[in-house]
């Protein structure tokens, strides 16, 4: 039997067994080992403030509508999206896949998965780097899928808001595309760190006026794309006021409810700025001969393995499986102390 976290109401954590599948001669049976607790979709799930909770989302007009069906209920039972795990069985078929073998991927909080040998080759670790890193496969593709989205340019002035997990790798990632990166967060703990892991400027909104700072950073221009990473529409707002005439604003935040604090009317209608949404669900439209989420995946855990993005650091908490409520509490009621949480599964 294998053992599962699931929601049972708002704010409340559980547990729940499920039968092991069988193994087709095609699979193998991944161990889980490490699992990473998303603070974005997760969190609103644990809270109650996803908006799949509250309306029917209608896939076919792709909107989202009021009434009494909605698209999720609890107990939610599809939690976690950030694993990795080691091969400890095989089919008959399957030959080129070793035992002991590290798996990244998506399977959720869980203790056993079975996935086809196709999966798995296509999600195999890297040799030689840290089996943890491979958490970061989704919110990885997530931060270069919003890279991608912003079009960053060699020699542009990128601004990140919001250095949760997802902006210190949109900010290291923008790095990485010859951008000189302006970080900007509300806690000098994040801002340290993304100084010590690569970007040029950091800016408190609490101690400085953001937009105006980043104008005089930029000779008056404002920066070429700034990303919104935060989820918070105060954060739109100034990430608005501070990108140069017809720049482009990538927001990124999962927002919930109502967008308060936005004044369309300001800079966003004089400077004819553009605001993409980046979403890890679609990919930029010129880019989808070339890019998909499998090569977003690999591409996260490749650029570590090469040296390109140093995620180690961002993992401050870990805990047992069996302890996950300790974590999520801590994500909900203390957000300024926790970067990246990591459930620990025992080892094969």
């Amino acid at each position: 039997m294998g053992r599962a976290l699931v929601f049972s109401a708002p704010r409340t954590v559980g547990y729940e067994d499920y039968p092991d599948d069988p193994l087709p001669p095609d699979g193998v049976r991944i161990k889980t080992l490490f699992s990473g607790i998303s603070a974005g979709t997760e969190l609103t799930q644990y809270r109650g403030t996803n908006p799949y909770l509250h309306k029917r989302w209608d896939a076919n007009t792709r909107l989202f509508l009021p009434g009494e069906e909605t698209t999720l209920t609890y107990p939610i039972r599809t939690l976690g999206y950030e694993e990795v795990g080691q091969v400890v069985e095989r089919g008959a078929a399957v030959e080129d896949i070793p035992l002991g073998a590290y798996i990244f991927g998506t399977w959720g909080h869980r203790t056993h998965h079975v996935a086809t040998a196709e999966y798995a080759r296509a999600h195999l670790m890297p040799a030689g780097l840290e089996p943890v890193l491979g958490i970061f496969s989704h919110i990885g593709a997530v931060a270069l899928n919003g890279v991608h989205d912003g079009r960053v340019r060699i020699g542009e002035t990128v601004a990140v808001f919001g250095l949760g997990v997802l902006g210190q790798i949109v900010a290291q990632a923008a790095r990485q595309s010859g951008a000189r990166v302006i970080a900007v967060d509300l806690l000098d703990a994040r801002l340290e760190t993304a100084k010590a892991l690569g970007a040029h400027v950091t800016l408190n909104p609490s101690r400085e006026r953001v937009a105006e700072a980043i104008k005089d950073l930029t000779s008056g221009r404002g920066a070429d794309v700034c990303f919104e990473v935060a989820g918070s529409t105060v954060a739109l707002q100034e990430a608005i006021r501070a990108a140069a005439y017809s720049a482009r604003v990538v927001a990124m935040g999962f927002f919930q409810g109502e967008a308060r604090g936005l004044y369309l009317g300001e800079e966003f209608h004089h400077n004819r700025i553009n605001i993409v949404c980046s979403q890890i669900g679609g990919t930029d439209p010129e880019l989808r001969y070339r890019w998909d989420k499998l090569r977003l995946w690999q591409a996260a855990i490749q650029l570590q393995a090469d040296g390109l993005l140093n995620l180690r650091p961002l993992i401050t908490h870990t805990a047992p499986f069996d302890r996950a409520g300790e974590l999520f509490s801590l994500l909900d009621q203390t957000p300024d102390q926790v970067m990246q949480a990591v459930l620990e599964f025992p080892a094969p």
